[in-house]
């Protein structure tokens, strides 16, 4: 027994050294899901297994009669002329009392958080993240964004406290 709370306690002190515990994923207090729904290009994220090697990369929300919201996300592999990838899946907001927290699933009913944690007033880009620091997107209605709304996000991303080198950055057919 005491084996087993010193390797609980040694694996949660681990958890802990390895996480930033000094950034900040408040969300927006209103987001209105009918504004949001639509197409959205990645402008950059961080990477991560499911969308490693992706160009191109798109994400399609339509809000569906169930109060759900489809997910088509897609990209290219490797390149613009590469294969063309594409996973379906849905989200919901769990608590109407959080509208910024959303959480999409693309298998089963295993849920990942969805956090939107900036969003420009007319909805042209969003930065969306977690309750971790080791996920982050900007996302724009264009394949483009305009300097002064990158320049501005990267701000709030440094204000924030993730790590803008992380960054990825994705390339777009023009």
């Amino acid at each position: 027994m005491k084996k087993m709370f010193l390797l609980v306690t040694f694996f949660s002190l681990g958890i802990t050294a390895c996480s930033n515990e000094q950034f900040d994923n408040s969300t927006v207090s209103e987001l209105d899901l009918n504004r949001y729904v639509g197409k959205w290009y990645e402008i950059a994220r961080y990477d991560h297994i499911f969308e490693r090697g992706l160009v191109g990369c798109t994400a399609n929300y339509t809000l569906q009669d169930n109060g759900y919201i489809k997910v088509v996300n897609a990209g290219y592999k490797k390149t613009l002329d590469g294969k063309y990838d594409e996973s379906i899946g849905k989200a919901r907001r769990p608590n109407e009392n959080e509208q910024g927290k959303l959480e999409v699933a693309f298998f089963a009913n295993f849920y990942a958080d969805y956090y939107v944690l900036e969003l420009a007033p007319d909805y042209r880009y969003v930065l969306v993240g977690s309750k971790t620091d080791k996920y982050l997107w900007i996302l724009s209605r264009t394949p483009q964004m305009e300097q002064v709304d990158i320049d501005f996000l990267l701000k709030r991303v440094k204000e924030r406290g993730y790590n803008i080198n992380k960054l990825i950055w994705v390339e777009h057919k023009l």
